[in-house]
């Protein structure tokens, strides 16, 4: 008799139970919906940037809302970074159902079936600079006992272990802007292979100027500061280049069948998941091994890509990487797929993106409704001959969406969603 909770080949089926996001666009997608609908981007111009004389950026787009107050016992070891991680995870927990009355979580939780999956480019800038007086100041009267643990590289999926006292499997996933799809990814592979029942997958990063720095030394960041609004414009050939943003995602991922018997809504299900690496160059993209993980995601989840009705793509707007995403897409697709980029909107989140446009894709599939592009008038005659969504957005009915990311480290990701 056939189990309808197995994949084909044997794995148990992942769903998405429930989510949550802290993005320019808002925290509940009720808010963000409507943001993406106005057709207009969240960029700010940061006069706090003045001050930096040889940095041409001054665009960001930061969280504004202010953070819920915790007892200052429990996130300690938090800097800002884990603290965004930790407000949309316990948004993702509460829609889930998982809390009880009280606000703690679940019993079930701690009983080792449970694991987290969560990354970040880094830890926070301020217990970075902490641990740096060190050697600038000759003393140690900045650094506690908790500043190593803000500053790791790990902070987000530490924090958030002990936060809700989970023991089950930990997976750090610090592969800069592939963090969140890659936690989302072997959140699910360790799900579908039985080790785990739940899994907390997410990504997270907090705003600060060395980031916008880095892509602003490669000639790589959007300097129209004095037009906000008009940035930054993915796929378009009168581009300049990304915009940092900030922002956190968790989605929870559930075996289908122990969503079903706690009687869970269901999102979406995890229908496939593809990463490799380029092995060519640090920081510039391989279309043939970008397309490469596209085909895997296909492969795993058993698709053609005509069965993929719309791309979320990770759309920087930088050169090298909108052609060679765009040119593995259509090397995959042989067609004019639907595609847009969320980063119009909200900038480039970084350790983040993967897993906030995993959620908005998600969103949109079941809404029948996928947004536009920003920006983009004239579309680049090097980008590849896809379908690329402009103006009001577009009302698609599909069962199935992509969503892509791609890393410096030449790391590429791909996620599959179903409509449920």
């Amino acid at each position: 008799m056939e189990n309808k909770y197995l994949r084909e080949d044997g794995r148990r089926r992942v769903v998405v139970t429930g989510a949550g996001m802290l993005s320019a666009l808002g925290r509940s997608w009720e808010k963000a919906f409507a943001q993406l609908k106005s057709g207009k981007n969240c960029i700010k111009y940061m006069s706090d940037w003045e001050r930096f004389t040889r940095m041409n950026t001054r665009l960001s787009c930061p969280y504004e809302e202010e953070l819920p107050v915790y007892p200052r016992k429990k996130i300690r070891g938090m800097g800002r970074v884990a603290l965004l991680s930790l407000v949309a995870t316990e948004d993702a927990l509460e829609m889930a159902g998982l809390k009880n009355e009280d606000g703690t979580v679940f019993e079930e939780l701690h009983n080792g079936r449970t694991g987290i999956a969560y990354g970040s480019c880094m830890g926070s800038m301020d217990s970075v600079l902490d641990m740096y007086s060190m050697i600038n100041d000759n003393d140690t009267s900045k650094i506690n006992s908790q500043t190593y643990i803000k500053c790791m590289p790990q902070t987000c999926a530490a924090n958030l272990s002990v936060f809700y006292s989970l023991r089950g499997r930990i997976i750090t996933t610090n592969t800069a802007c592939t963090s969140g799809s890659q936690s989302i990814g072997y959140a699910y592979e360790a799900i579908a292979s039985g080790v785990q029942d739940i899994m907390l997958a997410g990504g997270a990063e907090e705003l600060c100027s060395p980031d916008a720095a880095i892509f602003d030394t490669l000639g790589a960041t959007a300097i129209l500061n004095d037009k906000p609004e008009s940035e930054p414009k993915p796929f378009d050939k009168s581009r300049d280049g990304l915009v940092i943003g900030e922002g956190a995602a968790t989605l929870i991922l559930e075996d289908m069948e122990h969503a079903v018997n706690r009687g869970a809504k269901i999102y979406a299900e995890v229908a496939g998941f593809g990463t490799n690496a380029d092995g060519t160059h640090i920081t510039n993209p391989n279309k043939d091994t970008m397309a490469e993980a596209l085909r895997l995601a296909l492969k795993d989840a058993r698709l053609s890509g005509e069965e993929i009705g719309y791309v979320n793509a990770h759309g920087t707007a930088t050169s090298a990487g909108d052609i060679a995403e765009t040119n593995a897409t259509y090397d995959v697709f042989k067609r004019a797929v639907p595609i847009s980029s969320t980063k119009s909107y909200i900038g480039h989140t970084l350790g983040a993106c993967g897993a906030i446009e995993a959620w908005i894709s998600i969103n949109m599939m079941n809404e029948g409704w996928f947004h536009p592009t920003l920006n983009l008038t004239d579309v680049d005659e090097n980008c590849g001959k896809l379908d690329y969504i402009k103006g009001n957005g577009r009302s698609i009915n599909t069962e199935y969406v992509m969503s892509n990311n791609f890393a410096f480290g030449g790391i590429n990701t791909s996620l599959i969603f179903k409509h449920i």
